[in-house]
């Protein structure tokens, strides 16, 4: 498997779609307070256990590809995502590595030996958890809506922007907790994620992420 199929499997494990949604900027104190509210959650949260259904838009198919699976987060850094209709498939981020299970057929990439799979495995971590408003590597923009909160990123690293344009999270109102993720290719094509039955801070042994 080449180097760009690899981001290509990162790139389709990130994303959601905000079509529709009536919203308006925040104040700078208005973004002051939000990211306060969503950076306590996230350094309160050592576990994550969520459902989640994922949807990828592609421009020259009639019809979304649509998978459902489980996601598991443990702090700092072991993400599983386990991917189960409608084929079973398995990608863990662990120690540097990429484990992936594509139907029993088992592959390990080291992250560690390349910059853009370590900035791509530190997108994913950081939004899973919510805590990701980094200046330096993005250009940001704050909305509120209705039901809460949405950030959309835009990367710096003109490398990462030839595979990802831009993304977007969405956050609670009341959680302050990532629901849905958007990640947009340079193409228009995107990825939606919704994560669904979150359960945080509960127990997640080691073992779980074995490959």
């Amino acid at each position: 498997m080449t180097i760009n199929n690899h981001i290509l499997i990162l790139a389709f494990i990130v994303t959601s779609v905000f079509n529709g949604i009536s919203q308006t900027k925040l104040s700078a104190s208005e973004q002051t307070e939000f990211k306060a509210k969503v950076q306590k959650t996230a350094q309160n949260t050592e576990t994550i256990v969520s459902d989640f259904v994922q949807t990828k838009h592609i421009s020259v198919l009639d019809n979304a590809i649509t998978s459902e699976g489980k996601l598991v987060f443990k702090a700092p850094d072991l993400v599983k995502w386990e991917y189960l209709k409608p084929y079973q498939n398995i990608a863990i981020f662990k120690d540097d590595q990429l484990l992936v299970n594509n139907e029993g057929k088992r592959q390990n990439i080291d992250l560690g030996a390349n910059k853009m799979f370590r900035s791509l495995n530190s997108l994913i971590v950081n939004s899973i958890k919510g805590d990701m408003f980094d200046e330096t590597q993005f250009d940001l923009e704050y909305f509120k809506f209705d039901q809460g909160y949405l950030v959309k990123f835009v990367p710096k690293d003109k490398r990462l922007r030839k595979f990802i344009a831009s993304f977007e999270l969405k956050f609670s109102g009341t959680t302050s907790e990532v629901d849905e993720v958007k990640l947009i290719e340079p193409n228009d094509d995107y990825t939606l994620i919704t994560f669904q039955n979150r359960k945080v801070n509960t127990t997640v042994p080691e073992n779980a992420f074995k490959n």
